[in-house]
């Protein structure tokens, strides 16, 4: 390209060249950059240049319009529709009025001249387009057969000022995208006057296959079908996949994979877009709408090329192609953005993981030594079986979209794992236990034999003989039992102690050996204990259902269930209140400060004296908790009380003859009169006097022993606490050092990287940091995130119901009985809501930080969630209505509408 395309007065490039070696997304935008590596690569790309992103930012600073963009969009919200189409207009309008700097026009021009000035395509091409898990497709314009300079300078400038439309700027707003840091890049590009184009997915974008690819067709110029003005044609082709693919796009083989089209559906092709004499397309009849658009030949070439700019990118492409004179073109390739990813690809035999944080009540993204610190509780478990497993060979948990998968299938494969699946993931999990249902005959999961090695039947015999034996113990004499659990951790905590030292090197070495040491032996130290006190409540609870016949009935005797620590930090919650109320100056400022202003007062030791006190004899036993408090690497209280105060400043609104003592004691009587009827209906049968006995032996141990069902997450939690608060004190002398920035950012590390932190390793700490905040903030944004992934790259979101649900009715696992009617109130983070008393709660999940919001919600639903999950249990004990494991209910419910919640039937009716 000739050296006048250059400015030199400024040093920057304007014009980038298909033949370029030299491109970025800062320069080129994404579109541009593609198209540029499609071209080098050697793809049939039709010739053109990129008008660089520096053309753009001379273009604004010499027309003055940096200020103006700034002041037009200044506190714009992304929901208000009608302001941001005018201060999209007013932007749009400015850059129409401006001049383009004479150096930008001369470089245009001769690039264009050295295309030989053909009709051109004219494509906006954003620096921020493209990403992982963000789509900017559309929000910019493109404008086709542009016919001379003239032409083409003015749609260079229209495309600049289409990084202004109203949907972008929305977008970026909502999505937390710094207007400040976006640029765009034009691609000029020669017309391919189409006979047939479309878009080719490299894998199934509905369904995530990583062996299917889709192709959608239209007759003419692909406008039509982007528009949505004609109904496609769709192709599925299948490709032959290897029996074991260790890639996501099986780049280690040469060989070229067979293809079968295993789907065609004719769309009806009404209209086609077709260029004009003098520029500009229009809109016509398509003669041939009854016709195929491609043949079986161009469909197979079509995968085959789709299939080779994959392996290029090394991820799933959506690309835009056309077919001219019989030639393929390729017009525009960029990922799929909306594929989640998987932790291996595999076809056969097929990997299935379901999600942690669907267990945990945990939907959002794990921090890197969050993450860690769960692999290395999960790895520690095997010293209950004299097993020593290193925490990076521990295959049971995978990564994937900055969230921990764990894997089933291998649990799947054995014929005894399959029936434990069958009769105990409902419980925890009923919409895993719906989509895994159909895998159960698939040829590639498969049962096997279940032979189990000599040695793995010892250990598990050496397991379970001690556990067998407290198990009868502990059913002999409940009493003893569950007052010797209680003590066992509370020893295990008191001396759960970090060495002090003399440089933060040496605290950071001793943190890190209290995680692997302390903290990785949380599993082996607990289960031995919980197992046998776990066993006969839940064995009681089965015996009662059996006997009464009535499942709902012996789920009322778990209600007010004394010795749950989760219930106990609610009612001690509740106490804190009522301290507060009692107090006029501490209720005053309760009733008119914000809790984040309560939160900042405590912490800086400003509450009323009488406040300060209470919280802080509150925090100090459970200070340790917070929202996604499994996640090592999540604030607790102690940190940050802001939710704490959302609560109280709840619990000062309720009327007194609903308080959660109130109701805790109705609960109480709720169990007596439920065991009581259970008594009655069984002394009535035959053998009704033993019956009677064993009933209410069993509704004994109900209540003595199932109380300590939500004691190891406190358990863990309080252990994790002691290193929590460390690493953050030890975190802010790494920032006084210059190590690091915040005092939080060790958490972003994961633990070998912290062992090398302490040896003194000189490393680029901060950029490693700075990206694995990126990735994890990206993923906040995620709105939906699968229950299943499949190894073939198949994700699955559906919650219960979502097949049977009406207009009118939604359904999901009924969990706590009871029906209650009352107004939406959607949270996403209990962080930074207050739960007005009767709303019903409707979030993704819940964990122990949640509970605080039960004391005042009239009912519960969650998207995730079985009948011994968390926020179930603890809905039982407060005879909260719940309906958990519901599809998409935070999207499909909305703040303020009414609803009924039946928690017997697992039904919600809509009645607004």
């Amino acid at each position: 390209m000739a050296e006048s395309i250059l400015c030199n007065k400024v040093n920057k490039m304007y014009i980038i060249p298909f033949t370029s070696s030299d491109t970025t997304l800062e320069t080129s935008g994404g579109k541009g950059a593609n198209l540029v590596r499609l071209a080098r690569t050697g793809f049939e790309v039709p010739p053109g240049f990129v008008v660089s992103t520096a053309a753009y930012r001379e273009f604004v600073v010499a027309n003055g319009l940096d200020h103006r963009i700034h002041e037009t969009i200044q506190g714009l919200k992304p929901e208000d529709v009608d302001a941001l189409e005018n201060a999209s207009q007013r932007i749009r309008v400015a850059f129409s009025d401006g001049k383009m700097p004479a150096e930008i026009t001369k470089a245009v021009q001769a690039a264009y001249a050295e295309l030989n000035e053909p009709p051109v395509a004219v494509r906006s091409s954003a620096t921020a387009e493209d990403l992982p898990n963000l789509s900017f497709a559309g929000q910019q314009d493109t404008y086709l057969n542009i016919i001379g300079e003239a032409q083409l300078i003015k749609a260079v400038v229209d495309c600049w000022s289409s990084l202004w439309t109203s949907r972008a700027i929305g977008y970026r707003i909502r999505n937390q995208i710094s207007h400040e840091d976006v640029s765009l890049a034009v691609v000029v590009q020669e017309m391919v006057q189409s006979d047939v184009s479309g878009v080719l997915f490299t894998a199934n974008p509905l369904t995530g296959a990583l062996d299917e690819s889709v192709i959608d067709a239209t007759f003419g110029l692909g406008e039509a079908l982007v528009s949505g003005q004609v109904e496609p044609d769709h192709f599925v082709v299948r490709r032959a996949v290897g029996r074991d693919a260790s890639s996501r796009d099986q780049t280690n083989s040469n060989e070229t994979p067979a293809f079968s089209v295993v789907n065609k559906t004719r769309g009806a092709k009404a209209v086609s877009t077709r260029s004009k004499a003098g520029g500009g397309v229009e809109s016509i009849a398509e003669e041939s709408k009854f016709k195929q658009t491609l043949t079986d030949d161009q469909i197979k070439q079509l995968a085959e090329t789709g299939q080779r700019i994959q392996k290029e990118y090394g991820a799933p492409q959506d690309i835009e192609w056309a077919f001219a004179d019989g030639d393929l073109y390729i017009l525009q390739s960029r990922g799929i953005t909306s594929l989640f990813p998987v932790p291996q690809v595999s076809f056969d035999p097929l990997i299935i993981w379901f999600s942690f944080g669907a267990v945990q009540g945990l939907v959002g993204p794990i921090t890197p030594l969050g993450s860690d610190g769960i692999r290395n509780v999960g790895a520690g478990a095997g010293n209950m079986f004299g097993v020593k497993i290193k925490p990076e060979e521990f295959d049971v948990f995978a990564d994937a979209g900055e969230r921990l998968w764990i894997k089933i299938s291998d649990v799947m494969r054995h014929p005894l794992g399959s029936k434990i699946i069958k009769g105990g993931l409902g419980f925890v999990e009923p919409s895993v236990e719906q989509i895994l249902r159909p895998f159960a005959t698939d040829p590639r999961i498969g049962v096997g034999e279940g032979k189990v090695k000599f040695s793995t039947a010892w250990r598990l015999l050496r397991f379970a003989v001690p556990i067998l034996f407290k198990f009868i113990r502990n059913v002999a004499r409940p009493v003893s039992a569950r007052a010797r659990f209680d003590a066992d951790i509370e020893s295990y905590i008191a001396s759960a102690v970090i060495p002090p030292a003399s440089d933060r090197l040496k605290r950071l070495a001793n943190i890190v050996t209290f995680m692997r040491e302390r903290i990785s032996s949380v599993f082996s130290f607990l289960l031995p204990r919980f197992i046998p006190i776990m066993g006969p409540s839940m064995g009681s609870l089965a015996l009662l259902t059996k006997l009464s016949g009535d499942s709902n009935l012996a789920l009322e005797v778990t209600r007010g269930l004394p010795k749950n620590v989760t219930t106990e930090m609610d009612l001690a919650l509740w106490e804190t209140a009522k301290v507060i109320h009692a107090d006029d100056e501490a209720k005053a400022l309760f009733t008119a400060s914000s809790a984040p202003t309560l939160a900042s007062q405590f912490l800086n030791g400003t509450l009323p004296s009488t406040a300060q006190q209470v919280i802080a004899s509150f925090l100090e036993i459970y200070g340790m908790r917070g929202v996604g408090e499994i996640d090592f690497g999540q604030p607790c209280w102690h940190e940050d009380p802001t939710s704490v105060m959302h609560s109280l400043k709840s619990y000062l609104q309720i009327d007194p003859a609903f308080a959660p003592d109130v109701q805790f004691k109705k609960g109480e009587q709720a169990a007596q009169n439920a065991i009581e009827k259970i008594v009655d209906i069984v002394s009535k049968e035959h053998g009704g006097f033993i019956k009677a006995r064993i009933a209410r032996g069993a509704a004994k141990r109900i209540r003595l022993l199932m109380g300590a069902r939500e004691s190891p997450k406190f358990f863990a939690v309080r252990t994790m606490g002691v290193a929590r608060l460390a690493m953050i004190e030890v975190g802010q002398e790494f920032v006084e050092a210059g190590t690091i920035n915040r005092a939080d950012d060790l958490i972003f590390l994961k633990l070998d990287e912290l062992d090398a932190l302490s040896k003194n390793e000189s490393r680029d700490w901060e950029s490693l940091i700075a990206e694995r905040r990126v990735n994890y903030k990206r993923e906040l944004r995620r709105r939906q995130v699968p229950r299943v992934l499949v190894s073939d790259g198949r994700a699955f979101y559906e919650g219960m119901g979502a097949e049977t649900d009406t207009s009118n009715v939604i359904t999901g696992s009924p969990v706590s009985a009871g029906v209650v009617e009352g107004t939406v109130h959607v949270v996403h983070d209990p962080r930074g809501t207050q739960l007005a008393p009767g709303e019903i709660l409707v979030c993704p999940g819940t964990d122990p930080a949640w509970t605080p919001l039960f004391m005042a919600a009239g009912g519960l639903i969650t998207e995730v969630g079985g009948m011994m999950t968390h926020g179930s249990v603890v809905a039982r004990e407060y005879g909260i209505p719940a309906v958990v494991g519901v599809h998409q209910a935070t999207i499909r419910l909305m703040d303020g509408q009414r609803i009924r919640v039946d928690g017997s039937q697992g039904k919600i009716t809509l009645l607004d």
